[in-house]
């Protein structure tokens, strides 16, 4: 019976990306993922990389180090991920003062800039200028986020690891137990996003990453072109997982929904055409909550046709998913002390910029070299 030196639970960019760092520094890796084809929130992210937006030395330093990640990450994984600039413009809506949304962004590495409707609508010829009163704008990194994590994989496989295709059940003594059989490593770190809080919690551990349910609309390759990556100033997103982490307990109950519902009105492009348009965010206690997907589809379509009226009717399919977050805007990276060997790796509000460097780092420090980021986290 094979027992490996990590099991990695969960195969989107967190779960991929450290694998491969495992791998990298020479231990025996298995990477458990649920789906063969992937339906995770790294197959519906928007791809961008905020690196401009660090507020704090520890954010500011991560931010660095994932800029010289990727610039070498397509060579290192030998695969196009896609890497390139944009301009991300940030809306101000019309009910709202430009210069107080600006103020929100003024500790950020990179301030954006604030732009008026006319210059706003220069930079992105499909805004609605009637809804805005101006917008912000700054140089975003963008990435194509499922080749990203596949590539990861790739090399993660060359290099040696092991992939099945199984969904984890129970954290065992020693282990996973999943659909298939049961797996044996002398630990285990679980990047299951979403599902995270609930695996840990069926084995009598509290964790607090959280998670909301998006939904987005994916439109085919379309001649349309979006010059920038829209998205509000005001992120209603962030609000909404303040509001609903208050107390911890009420997450225990699978039945609940603790706050209101909100969508933050968004859309990329990728290069060959196709786009990613939402979001509408839900915080639904239950992982496998269903949501009315023909209702979802409709309040998204009239808020895009608002600020982006040339998108929001582009024939294009409904997307579900979990994206984990926790209470402070930071990762939740520590070993549960009540299972020996078992590891949390997840709850990552910026994962593209932030998992890349703290992978790297994790997977340093899990062999014995020092680091004071990691440290820090596991004291948390």
């Amino acid at each position: 019976m094979k027992t490996y030196d990590w099991i990695v639970v969960g195969g989107g960019i967190t779960g991929a990306t450290l694998a491969y760092e495992l791998v990298k520094v020479g231990l025996s890796v298995l990477l458990l993922e649920q789906h063969a084809t992937p339906d995770n929130a790294t197959r519906y992210s928007y791809g961008g990389l905020a690196y401009w937006s660090g507020t704090t030395p520890l954010t500011r330093q991560l931010c660095q180090e994932a800029i010289a990640r990727y610039n070498i990450l397509s060579q290192e994984l030998d695969a196009d991920i896609q890497l390139r600039e944009l301009d991300l413009l940030l809306t101000i809506s019309a009910d709202s003062n430009p210069e107080a949304a600006a103020s929100v962004y003024a500790k950020c590495a990179v301030p954006p800039q604030l732009l008026s409707v006319q210059a706003a609508c220069e930079l992105e010829p499909l805004l609605n200028r009637e809804v805005i009163s101006g917008a912000l704008t700054v140089k975003h990194g963008h990435i194509h986020p499922e080749k990203t994590a596949q590539a990861y994989i790739q090399a993660f496989l060359r290099a040696g690891g092991e992939m099945q295709i199984s969904q984890v059940l129970q954290v065992i003594k020693g282990g996973v137990q999943t659909n298939t059989e049961n797996y044996h490593s002398a630990n285990v770190v679980i990047c299951a996003g979403g599902f995270s809080r609930q695996l840990l919690k069926s084995v009598g551990v509290s964790i607090k990453v959280y998670f909301t349910h998006a939904e987005m609309l994916e439109i085919p390759p379309v001649d349309l072109r979006l010059n920038t990556l829209v998205m509000p100033a005001n992120l209603q997103r962030f609000s909404l997982e303040t509001a609903s982490t208050q107390v911890d307990e009420l997450w225990d109950d699978l039945g609940n929904e603790l706050v209101s519902p909100i969508l933050d009105v968004g859309a990329v492009q990728f290069l060959d055409g196709s786009l990613r348009l939402g979001q509408i965010s839900r915080v639904l206690t239950n992982p496998h909550a269903q949501v009315n997907s023909e209702e979802s589809e409709q309040w998204l379509r009239n808020s895009i046709v608002s600020v982006l009226p040339t998108l929001g009717n582009l024939p294009g399919t409904w997307h579900h998913c979990l994206v984990a977050f926790s209470n402070n805007r930071l990762p939740v990276i520590s070993a549960m002390p009540e299972l020996k060997g078992v590891h949390i790796f997840s709850g990552f509000s910026n994962p593209l910029v932030f998992v890349p460097p703290l992978a790297q780092r994790f997977a340093n420090f899990v062999t014995g070299k020092e680091d004071e980021v990691i440290t820090g986290f596991m004291q948390v």
